[in-house]
């Protein structure tokens, strides 16, 4: 059973593109129409938990269905095969990008890459304005850690957004009795698990395990929201033109968004690719899992209670904040900005918007003007030249 749950998994993560959004849209057509493994009514609760969580949310729903198919193993191979293929994909890039030469049309396509990472950015934070910033107080939220990061990005400025916003909405919600959560012993094991994995990054926060668990941990909001949590991390550790080549390059590959974290992983340590991008990627996305399996048993209970829904609430107009920070500073102020360039972006997110343009075309558009670049395809004019 556990080996027939990593191949369906390995099938989805060879195929799925497009994201968090297309990857559930995925799960749902195989594993709840074609297979049935779940009912409806459980991919919905699958799918609502994740979304609550932080860390990425598709891997999160991959993970619960394979547990409940086959229980924490079913669970790990799930991961596991979801994963791979991306895996395999950014670390063959991470070695690739050592040998580039800056004048090469390879590393044209790199810039056509940073360009596409613009539109994708803009489109997420339209996306996650459309879905969390409804209220006068999240747009205010939102606004506001936008202008905050924009001026000083730093780890300490966004915990400390993220904690406020959170107590903040908790203290001017409506309370609603919570009955008493009962966890199991599995349950303890995960929560004590992940409070002290959280506090040993914190006493190595340099340390690749450190870096890359309290980015899975804070992640809320969405794959992206890892963008700015990850450049403010690494900070000086990587230069803006590698950050960006694997942050674009996440978003060519099937699988999960978080497989950035597989990128970095190997370009932090280049004496062990391999063993820095395994490194990355698991304590990425443990912490996610860690607080799935604690609270998947609770779910239904913690999900009625106002205080905890408005803390989340306040967390996601931050994230929205901390993406648009991001995408002004590393995205757009790194990307070509000609006249050409510029006109490409506000075409390719139009296309994007209108969700009939499949995203691997735009990453072929995008590579093919970021090549042409470099052979001095375009008038110099046309280039700001």
């Amino acid at each position: 059973m556990t080996f027939q749950i990593f191949l369906n998994f390995l099938y989805l993560g060879c195929i799925s593109f497009g994201g968090p959004a297309a990857h559930i849209g995925y799960f749902r057509r195989v594993f709840v129409e074609q297979k049935a493994w779940l009912s409806e009514q459980d991919f919905a609760a699958h799918l609502a938990l994740s979304q609550f969580l932080p860390g990425p949310a598709s891997s999160q729903l991959g993970f619960a269905i394979g547990s409940q198919r086959g229980g924490i193993p079913g669970g790990i191979a799930a991961f596991l095969g979801f994963t791979l293929p991306s895996f395999m994909l950014m670390l063959g890039l991470a070695v690739w990008q050592r040998e580039l030469d800056h004048d090469s049309w390879a590393y044209g396509i790199i810039t056509g890459l940073k360009l596409l990472a613009v539109v994708v950015v803009a489109d997420a934070i339209w996306s996650m304005a459309k879905q969390f910033c409804l209220q006068p107080t999240t747009i205010f939220i939102s606004l506001g850690s936008a202008l905050t990061l924009a001026l000083a990005m730093s780890p300490l400025h966004q915990f400390a957004l993220l904690l406020g916003a959170a107590l903040w909405m908790a203290w001017r919600a409506t309370p609603t009795r919570l009955e008493r959560v009962k966890l199991n012993r599995l349950a303890w094991i995960c929560v004590i698990s992940f409070f002290g994995l959280l506090a040993l990054s914190f006493v190595a926060p340099i340390s690749l395990f450190g870096i890359f668990y309290q980015a899975g941990s804070f992640v809320f909001g969405g794959g992206h929201v890892v963008l700015p949590l990850l450049e403010s991390f690494i900070g000086e550790g990587l230069s803006n033109d590698r950050f960006l080549l694997g942050y674009a390059a996440a978003q060519a590959v099937p699988g999960p968004m978080f497989s950035f974290a597989s990128y970095l992983g190997a370009v932090l340590r280049p004496d062990i690719a391999a063993g820095g991008a395994v490194l990355a990627t698991f304590a990425v996305f443990l912490p996610g899992f860690l607080l799935l399996t604690a609270v998947s048993g609770v779910w239904r209970q913690i999900a009625l209670h106002g205080r905890i829904v408005a803390a989340i609430a306040g967390v996601n107009a931050v994230a929205v904040g901390m993406l648009a920070a991001a995408w002004v500073n590393p995205v757009l102020i790194n990307a070509p900005q000609d006249l050409m360039s510029l006109s490409l972006a506000a075409g390719g997110l139009l296309l994007l918007r209108s969700r009939k343009v499949p995203i691997i075309w735009l990453i072929a558009l995008f590579s093919v003007y970021g090549a042409m670049r470099f052979v001095d395809y375009f008038p110099a004019g046309l280039l700001g030249g």
